[in-house]
């Protein structure tokens, strides 16, 4: 036998994964003494302090930061081989809860089917939807989301990309809006009104201006929100244009002009702008395991079932 202790692992990964002692003995089921004891012999058998103050808070030392990934690949790697091995998923019995990371269009666009479609396969699964504040792969690396779905960002080499269907960008005005009464939207009539821009980091511009400017032609932004429901909302009841993608619309390859939802009007965009590829993403942990493999083949069926790549 070892003569390293090697449930400290576990209490590792906690701690390093929370950044508290109280969080992590919160996740791990013991009591705040027990995980500050255990992150004493932590300290001594590692040689650094892992945790230190900073302010009222706790934060990572540098070594700490280091092994973070590291350490949730052992505890992950060993759980899996202390698991019973199953040569069958029988999703008929499967209890998991699936979490994933998704803007508020992919949800209103693909959630309701995915949800259908996984819970006529696997009765007691569970998925979770969270919002996506940023483009990360942390929450990949620590498991607090099982997969990711968007525009590939800065998420790191490691992670595991597969395209899911290609989108594009369309203006949304309200019901009866002059451009819906025009008919055809020339790039001079878009920019003849004021515009609202979905953005959670607050940004305004984009490749619809760059292509905009190239025709010596320049958007006025009215109002900047954080998702593209809230910008559908706003158009509806105004006369502002809204730019959301297609599929947020459900509007399929090869729709045009006058293709709306509630009390909107669609159109194709007077610009040229490059189409954009949603992609799924997840750890290479999760590559080979059953139910993981399963969630990604439904949600690839789903989309393609709507979209095409």
């Amino acid at each position: 036998m070892l003569d390293a202790d090697l449930n400290l692992l576990i209490a590792l990964d906690a701690l390093l994964a929370d950044g508290s002692v109280v969080g992590a003995a919160r996740r791990i089921g013991l009591s705040a003494s027990a995980m500050s004891r255990t992150l004493t012999r932590l300290r001594e058998a590692t040689g650094d302090p892992l945790l230190v103050r900073a302010g009222r808070q706790m934060v990572l030392t540098p070594y700490a930061e280091a092994i973070r990934e590291r350490t949730r690949n052992v505890v992950d790697e060993a759980r899996a081989v202390l698991q019973p091995v199953r040569t069958e998923l029988d999703l008929s019995t499967l209890r998991r809860t699936f979490t994933i990371r998704a803007n508020d269009g992919f949800v209103e666009a693909f959630g309701s089917r995915l949800i259908a479609a996984a819970t006529a396969a696997a009765p007691h699964v569970c998925l979770r939807f969270t919002p996506k504040l940023d483009k990360t792969s942390t929450h990949l690396r620590d498991g607090s989301a099982d997969l990711e779905i968007g525009v590939l960002g800065e998420m790191g080499p490691e992670v595991r990309l597969q395209a899911l269907f290609k989108d594009r960008f369309v203006g949304v005005v309200r019901a009866g809006h002059p451009l819906e009464v025009e008919g055809r939207v020339t790039a001079q009539r878009y920019v003849a009104f004021g515009h609202v821009v979905a953005s959670r980091r607050g940004n305004s511009r984009g490749p619809v201006d760059e292509a905009l400017a190239a025709l010596g032609l320049e958007r006025t932004i009215v109002a900047v929100v954080p998702s593209f429901p809230a910008a559908l909302a706003v158009a509806r009841t105004s006369d502002l244009i809204a730019l959301v993608p297609a599929s947020f619309l459900g509007i399929a390859a090869g729709h045009h002009e006058g293709v709306g939802r509630d009390g909107a009007y669609a159109f194709e965009l007077p610009v040229a702008t490059e189409k954009i590829t949603v992609s799924q993403m997840w750890h290479p942990r999760l590559e080979v395991e059953p139910a993981h493999r399963w969630l990604r083949q439904l949600v690839l069926s789903v989309c393609r079932r709507q979209w095409p790549l």
